[in-house]
């Protein structure tokens, strides 16, 4: 019995230095219905011409400017054929036996639509990583977080989450989706350009009754901020305008305003904090944030369905506010929200 096609798309943009350093062990992985795709994303370095001399087996794909992270998925994978896409980030080790679990446990369930692996720190690799860690989680306002990841502290791997489970979203790092699942929920929203695009995915694909899961038998190793580092302004923006973006688009009617205006609300002491610590271009960020998602409301209430389930009904939600047990509480790892 022939196995899935499989296409491991990696997004690139001047990204030489870890397609080379990657790239070999993408290319050891073990399965025997695989494509290996590099989608340039307008880069200005010479990683097309690199891949081409040195990495003859891997397909190119070339988009003619850059769409970021979401647009530019949505272009490239536009032109793939295969049973099932892995978005794979470029700064990202895998094992040689990585696909074979997520697939195996994704074709027991017509209802699974996207999962991924358990992703490790590649330079800390006893520790989760930001990107995912043991699989996604939103709470009681949509704030996301991890098993394994809690803000700034990261578990180590004891096999503590060693269970293959369902969760709310699953990494962009190294995100399995079903194909017909991607074409059904129409793909990534390029109008986020990058930054909590893979959850608004997850989210909008278990409004429509599907399932992401974590597979805990596959393991990569990421580095993290390959594009843009964690302190980053940009980033900061992106995430608080992101973060309420999909908000929006997700929520049901009935309470979608009313947890935005909460949440806005908690942005508000982030914009204090960064202000009391001297981080003004941060304070900023979170401004332009804030103001871009107003700006865009319209826009942005356009693109909800018909049809948003109960938010708390989905799996993967915390009922309760995990900046506030943190901060507050001062718990510091996922088992200590009890859920």
């Amino acid at each position: 019995m022939t196995n899935p096609s499989v296409a491991v798309v990696i997004l690139n943009w001047n990204g030489k230095s870890f397609l080379q350093q990657f790239l070999p062990s993408i290319l050891l992985s073990e399965y025997d219905n695989l494509q290996i795709i590099v989608g340039d994303n307008a880069s200005t370095d010479d990683s097309v011409a690199f891949i081409t001399e040195n990495f003859p087996t891997v397909q190119i794909l070339c988009n003619t400017t850059n769409y970021g992270f979401a647009g530019g998925y949505n272009q490239i994978l536009a032109r793939v054929e295969a049973d099932y896409y892995v978005l794979l980030n470029s700064d990202v080790e895998v094992t040689p036996n990585w696909i074979k679990p997520v697939i195996n446990l994704m074709e027991s369930d017509e209802q699974i639509a996207a999962a991924q692996p358990k992703i490790k720190s590649f330079n800390q690799k006893s520790q989760f990583e930001y990107a995912g860690a043991a699989g996604g989680f939103l709470d009681l306002y949509a704030f996301p977080f991890c098993r394994g990841r809690l803000f700034n502290v990261y578990e180590e791997d004891r096999n503590q989450y060693h269970d293959t489970t369902e969760v709310f979203w699953a990494s962009g790092a190294a995100l399995f989706i079903k194909s017909k699942c991607w074409k059904e929920a129409g793909g990534l929203d390029a109008d986020l350009f990058a930054h909590m695009e893979e959850i608004d995915l997850c989210w909008r694909l278990k409004n429509l009754n599907y399932k992401i899961m974590y597979c805990a038998d596959s393991e990569v190793f990421h580095v993290g901020g390959g594009t843009l580092q964690t302190e980053n302004p940009f980033k900061t923006y992106l995430n608080f305008r992101n973060n309420l973006m999909i908000m929006q688009k997700n929520l049901p009617a009935n309470d979608a305003y009313f947890r935005i205006a909460i949440r806005m609300c908690i942005d508000f002491v982030a914009w204090w904090h960064f202000l009391l610590t001297g981080k003004p271009k941060f304070t900023v960020a979170v401004t332009k944030g804030h103001y871009h998602f107003l700006k865009a409301l319209f826009k942005t209430g356009n693109k909800r369905t018909l049809y948003q389930k109960p938010y708390l009904q989905h799996t993967g939600t915390y009922a309760n506010s995990v900046v506030w047990a943190f901060f507050v509480r001062k718990i510091k790892y996922f088992s200590g929200l009890g859920i």
